[in-house]
């Protein structure tokens, strides 16, 4: 079953279900200037059958952002973390900029199972202080571990299934944003 993206208001219902029963969720904690790498990301995180709270279709922080609401735009943030079992981080050159993804990882510490993955490119030595105390995802190939160890079953079995996909002579979906491995 494919996941969903929580912060939709088109998939409020279902999102209180898959919350109710237990179901996994990341929240997907990025720098704006990254959104087109993370709806990549997300998509092939729902395509594994779990759930992301990605705040693109969160049309509360929007409005929140929009009319220069930081509490609102914080009650947004929590909620969405909130009702996550996971939070992936995105680190890229922006997200040193970031005002909020520190005050993010920062919340979801002591709420959420906290990683970060890092796009194309982005060494050792680039990575913020903050990110160095939890575990980093380095490319597709541990992106693929991570999933499969949230979701409790061997990667060959996501794998043969089509929830994941492993890199072959083919052009992976991911392989414009992250490396295969480092």
């Amino acid at each position: 079953m494919l996941g969903i993206n929580r912060a939709h208001s088109l998939n409020e219902s279902k999102a209180k279900i898959n919350l109710s029963i237990g179901k996994k969720c990341i929240f997907i904690s990025h720098h704006k200037s990254d959104l087109e790498y993370c709806k990549k990301i997300a998509t092939y995180i729902m395509k594994a059958g779990i759930d992301v709270y990605l705040d693109e279709y969160d049309y509360d922080l929007k409005h929140q952002v929009q009319t220069n609401n930081p509490a609102g735009v914080v009650r947004c943030i929590k909620k969405g973390i909130n009702n996550s079992s996971h939070m992936l981080c995105i680190i890229s050159p922006s997200t040193i900029y970031s005002k909020w993804v520190p005050w993010e990882i920062g919340y979801g510490y002591d709420k959420t199972t906290i990683g970060a993955l890092t796009l194309k490119g982005i060494s050792n030595a680039s990575l913020p202080e903050y990110i160095k105390t939890v575990p980093v995802v380095r490319g597709t190939k541990s992106l693929n571990t991570y999933l499969a160890r949230i979701l409790g079953r061997p990667q060959p079995v996501l794998e043969s299934y089509g929830y994941i996909k492993a890199h072959s002579n083919t052009m992976h979906s991911l392989d414009s944003v992250l490396d295969w491995e480092l």
